[in-house]
């Protein structure tokens, strides 16, 4: 049983429990009656929620789309800001932001399916590279506005994340390795395949 009391272990799961909490599909449920599943593009992020719930109350669809956010990207910080007060190695502190990563884009509760990573994923970047996640977030936020197609404003914001820790981070503290980064980047642009098809065929709707 010391797989199971070992610390590594026990924070790997608690951050793919926590990550796996389908929080958009929940809201959208509960404040609007929709199955967020079943409308729109199908996703569980706040983009998805946003564009569906407007239909019916475009201020409640605003609430519930920066809550989703929120919620969502907290999922990439809690328990790796957990970790940090336990002085947990930082090659221990990437595998829990991949497992972040990986709960949300394949939740548990939803059998295996999820959302895009783009919260979730830059916000535990944010926290292991604080200077290239903030300069992804920021450029996602200025194209999500300006070009109001969010699958665009990510795709694009992914390879800024890629470069820009390479600008910032030559060497990546302590694991010498970019690796996890190149890992979260492919997670996320795995996850938007059938965005990458409707952008090709120029059926990508906005927000």
């Amino acid at each position: 049983m010391e797989f199971l009391t070992n610390q590594n272990i026990l924070l790997y799961l608690t951050t793919y429990l926590i990550a796996s909490i389908p929080f958009g599909y929940l809201l959208a449920k509960r404040f609007a009656g929709v199955d967020i599943q079943k409308a729109g593009s199908g996703n569980i992020g706040a983009t998805n929620v946003l564009r569906v719930v407007k239909e019916k109350d475009p201020l409640l669809a605003k609430k519930l789309g920066a809550t989703t956010l929120f919620l969502d990207g907290l999922k990439g910080i809690l328990v790796m800001v957990i970790a940090m007060m336990l002085d947990t190695p930082e090659g221990v502190l990437w595998s829990i932001a991949l497992f972040a990563v990986m709960g949300h884009c394949f939740s548990l509760f939803l059998w295996f399916e999820g959302g895009k990573g783009v919260a979730t994923g830059f916000s535990a970047v944010t926290v292991m590279l604080p200077y290239a996640g903030l300069i992804t977030i920021v450029v996602w936020a200025i194209l999500a506005k300006g070009l109001k197609i969010s699958s665009l404003s990510s795709l694009v914001s992914i390879g800024v994340f890629v470069l820009s820790s390479y600008i910032v981070y030559p060497v990546v503290p302590d694991i010498n390795s970019h690796a996890p980064v190149w890992i979260i980047a492919m997670l996320i642009l795995y996850k938007h395949t059938p965005n990458i098809m409707r952008l090709l065929n120029k059926e990508e709707s906005q927000v």
